[in-house]
This record gives structure tokens, C-alpha cells and sequence, in this order.
């Protein structure tokens, strides 16, 4: 159970500051993060932490794909979590 909240902490860890570079990243004209990378972060259980770097830093806020994807995202994660709680016990 440890391993999970770790686990789960550290993906939403990335998430946001994920979210946050790539927002940096794109005021500089610099290389930007790939949206898949985004969306892979926030599929392996970073999506709390993805949603909360784009109220934060107001990221992709416009972009229909990230204000519905990572929503769903935060409810697959969830399920996942719970399912997991439930029947590795």
C-alpha cells in the first residue's frame, strides 16, 4: 500500500512540473513537451497532478483534448486505484 501512494505521489509530482515546462518551454520558443508524453504521465497516474499544473500555470485549458482527456484520465486513475486497493488485499 506504501508503494502505491509513493508511486502515485511521484507521478502527479511529474505531471505538474511536466505541465509547468511545457508551458515555460512554449513562453521561449523552446522545444516543447509531446502532448503524448502529457497524456502518458496522466495515464500512469499522474492526471491529479497534470490537472492541477494546468489550473496552476492556465495550460491547456483550450485544448478540448486536455480539458476532457485528463478529467477521464483522473477517473480511470480512480478506478485503477481502487481496484487495486480491493483485490491486492
Amino acid at each position: 500500500m506504501n508503494i502505491l501512494l509513493i508511486y502515485l505521489i511521484v507521478m502527479n509530482i511529474w505531471g505538474f512540473i511536466r505541465m509547468g515546462q511545457d508551458k515555460r518551454y512554449a513562453k521561449k520558443s523552446r522545444q516543447r513537451v509531446p502532448e503524448k508524453q502529457l497524456f502518458l504521465i496522466a495515464l500512469l497516474g499522474g492526471a491529479v497532478g497534470g490537472w492541477i499544473g494546468m489550473r496552476v500555470w492556465h495550460h491547456k485549458t483550450k485544448h478540448r483534448s486536455f480539458t476532457i482527456g485528463i478529467p477521464l484520465l483522473i477517473i480511470f486513475n480512480a478506478a485503477v486505484v481502487y481496484l487495486m486497493i480491493r483485490f491486492l488485499k
